[in-house]
């Protein structure tokens, strides 16, 4: 098909159906731009709306969100999930304060170069804040072109990947670039959509190689299945009889890396044991709750939360930087992971 006819069709039906009350879009700037599209990364507009409304009224600016503590902005960011996009995103902000004078570059080399930033962010970065002519291959672009085309094979392998990448390129106009842009990935959140697309509403139906052939389910092609491994740990649930519960801060890697959890130790272990000899607590153990499972995008966490009763402290714990004794009241100052806050919930209830 014409370059110039698939960009005019995606723009008339933007104009007509197009989102165009998303709070990103009232004032586009790099910065709000790029904070929308780590939110938009694994997770849905409506979701990510509020969110990005409280994160913007916080941190309405690079500077802001540079400075801040990361305590707070994992706390704003708990329940989103993905956590390393938020300690990516401060990061990130710190480098352009400190490097770039505070303003978030635009080419789209240097802005490859930043934490948390890959080609299709960096693209719409510059097309939506900048104008600029730049592809962008988020997850609804990628499904739209593979069925538009009928792109064989999954699209996370490097040679499906580069064919996405050229039919992006060349169906990406000059004009009405930030557009364009947003009609892309608004057609294929609201038409192109996974599971029973609405055809008949779509703009580029008439070329659409999919839809031609009946084949619209078998693209993207999935990726190939992998029995997901399990992880089992033990949560130590510990309180003191005065109610503070001991929390601790997970390592700045990993699954929920830099937020507050509990204690951790390994089910074969004796609990009264490890706690005396890692934790410096003599501790009474009470029954083990039942197992909770997390899953995440590579393995299941299946957590058995085992609630002791603190009767002696042996001075090795410190409040700090890694440990805390939770009293019930800043509980909204400590960045958390979902399954941690349910659990903190039912301990303290």
């Amino acid at each position: 098909m014409n370059p110039v006819k698939f960009s005019q069709r995606v723009l008339n039906w933007f104009d007509m159906h197009g989102r165009k009350q998303l709070p990103w879009k009232d004032y586009p700037t790099p910065y709000r731009v790029w904070v929308s599209e780590i939110m938009l990364q694994q997770t849905q507009v409506a979701t990510v709306i509020p969110y990005y409304e409280r994160f913007m009224a916080r941190f309405p600016d690079i500077r802001a969100l540079a400075d801040a503590e990361l305590d707070e902005v994992l706390q704003l960011w708990a329940g989103l999930g993905y956590y390393a996009r938020a300690r990516h995103l401060r990061q990130t902000a710190r480098i352009v304060r400190d490097w770039h004078e505070g303003r978030m570059p635009l080419d789209i080399a240097t802005l490859q170069e930043l934490p948390g930033i890959g080609r299709s962010t960096a693209g719409a970065i510059l097309a939506l804040a900048a104008g600029q002519r730049q592809p962008i291959l988020d997850g609804n672009v990628k499904r739209l072109l593979a069925r538009f085309a009928a792109v064989e094979g999954w699209p996370g392998q490097s040679r499906v990947q580069a064919v996405l990448w050229e039919l992006a390129e060349r169906y990406t106009p000059v004009e009405r670039v930030a557009d364009y842009t947003q009609a892309m990935m608004d057609l294929g959140a609201m038409i192109c959509i996974p599971r029973q697309p609405r055809c008949k509403f779509c703009p580029l139906i008439e070329d659409c190689v999919a839809y031609a052939q009946g084949r619209q389910a078998d693209f993207p092609a999935p990726k190939p299945r992998r029995v997901l491994p399990v992880r089992a740990i033990r949560m130590v649930l510990a309180r003191t009889g005065n109610g503070e519960v001991l929390l601790e801060r997970r390592p700045p890697v990993g699954i929920w890396g830099g937020l507050w959890s509990f204690p951790e130790c390994p089910l074969e272990v004796d609990l009264a044991d490890w706690c005396r000899e890692k934790l410096g607590l003599i501790v009474n153990p009470e029954l083990p709750w039942g197992v909770m499972r997390h899953s995440f995008s590579h393995f299941h966490l299946e957590i058995t939360p085992s609630p002791v009763q603190v009767t002696e402290q042996s001075g090795i714990i410190m409040e700090g930087a890694r440990f805390v004794w939770y009293n019930g009241d800043h509980f909204d100052r400590h960045g958390m992971a979902a399954p941690v806050k349910r659990l903190l919930a039912m301990l303290v209830k």
